[in-house]
């Protein structure tokens, strides 16, 4: 994306140069480095040191604004600069002798082709980013006992509420949640983005969810914003249980079903993903682990977990279909980006969540609110 902004700046300098005289080039030249410390300063604040650093400085909101129109404008204007060579390449082999008709027909067809990431990245940042819809589906566990194929269990992840998510969005969210009437409401990490985001909103938010438990784990954007220890302590005094390398047993009738849950584990420490966590799974119950990222699933599966249940990906946020290949940038760090997955009778899901991160938009992967039913699987 840098290296797109740059061409981009030769090529409106080159136009300028032509076509405006001296002191005309000289405002145009100054316009464009301004935009570009705006954008150098907008995509930064992705980075939670350089967001807390600016937002002392600029303030709040006047960063979240850069962030936005840095973030809209590079995701848009880099493949919107491929579009253009490509066309201007494609254009300059029309014959010059072809009918002008026609010509003027593919001209304006490349230009249409170069406005599309414009257009697509608009309708997901406005339509796109609350879609909220419910998937409902059934997870296959083996020798799954009777009393628990009544159960509603209702997942939401990666809330990020702030900028890009309202408290009202947030609020329509729970409300299509209760209307579910879920017995188990289980809330994957990610309920902010970055420090001086509203927490206890987020946190207050959640706790409205009229479910009989509430079981939560913390995502890495809680760790990046020192959040963890605060969400804790005020989830808890809402009744919130966030397990940290811990584990609640339900009982429903005459069965267990058991809930272990762990911290965000670092891409870093992929070597020592989920340690210790086998030590959280109770004989003769149904054992489901809750992980904030999904590619931790083969060790849970190693393990003995009956059902991981994940977020974190966004299911890609922005995919684009490709000769029956999906492409997101979500599947440079894990095979498991959005859906169910299955190793042996051992049982993952992710789901799509319901904010977004860095780019504020989703295209091709609308917000999601899992309602899960647990039905009886081949017997182990």
């Amino acid at each position: 994306m840098a290296i797109a902004q740059c061409v981009i700046g030769a090529l409106v300098l080159r136009h300028a140069w032509r076509r405006y005289s001296r002191p005309v080039f000289l405002a145009i030249a100054m316009g464009l480095v301004i935009a570009g410390a705006a954008l150098v300063v907008g995509m930064l604040s992705d980075f939670q040191r350089c967001m807390i650093v600016f937002k002392h400085y600029l303030g709040y909101w006047n960063v979240e604004a850069l962030h936005i129109i840095a973030f809209i404008w590079c995701f848009s204007s880099t493949p919107a600069l491929l579009l253009y060579f490509i066309t201007r390449w494609l254009i300059r082999r029309v014959p010059h002798n072809h009918q002008p008709e026609r010509r003027k027909l593919i001209v304006n067809a490349g230009k249409a082709v170069v406005a599309a990431p414009f257009m697509v990245i608009a309708y997901g940042s406005t339509v796109g980013r609350t879609d909220f819809q419910v998937q409902e589906i059934e997870i296959p566990v083996p020798n799954l006992p009777a009393d628990l194929s009544r159960l509603r269990i209702v997942q939401l992840s990666d809330i990020h509420l702030g900028a890009f998510l309202s408290e009202r969005e947030l609020a329509r969210v729970i409300d299509m949640t209760n209307e579910l009437r879920p017995d188990i409401a289980l809330v994957l990490g990610d309920l902010i983005s970055h420090g001086g985001d509203p927490i206890d909103v987020a946190l207050k938010q959640c706790a409205r969810i009229r479910a009989n438990r509430i079981l939560a784990v913390l995502g890495n954007h809680e760790r990046y914003a020192g959040a963890e220890k605060y969400a804790v302590m005020h989830g808890a005094s809402l009744g919130i249980n966030f397990l940290r390398s811990q584990a609640e047993v339900m009982r429903f009738g005459s069965a267990e079903l058991n809930f272990g849950g762990v911290d965000y584990q670092a891409i870093k420490d992929r070597d020592r993903y989920l340690q210790g966590a086998d030590t959280l799974i109770r004989p003769g119950a149904v054992n489901v682990l809750l992980s904030h990222n999904p590619d931790v699933f083969p060790v849970a599966a190693r393990q003995g977990w009956d059902l991981t249940l994940s977020g974190h990906t966004h299911g890609g946020q922005v995919t684009v279909e490709i000769l029956s290949q999906t492409l997101n940038m979500a599947r440079v760090y894990t095979p498991y980006v959005s859906g169910f997955y299955q190793i042996g009778r051992n049982s993952c899901y992710v789901t799509r969540g319901i904010g977004t991160i860095g780019i504020p938009a989703r295209v091709g992967v609308p917000p999601e609110i899992t309602s899960i039913r647990l039905v009886k699987g081949p017997s182990a």
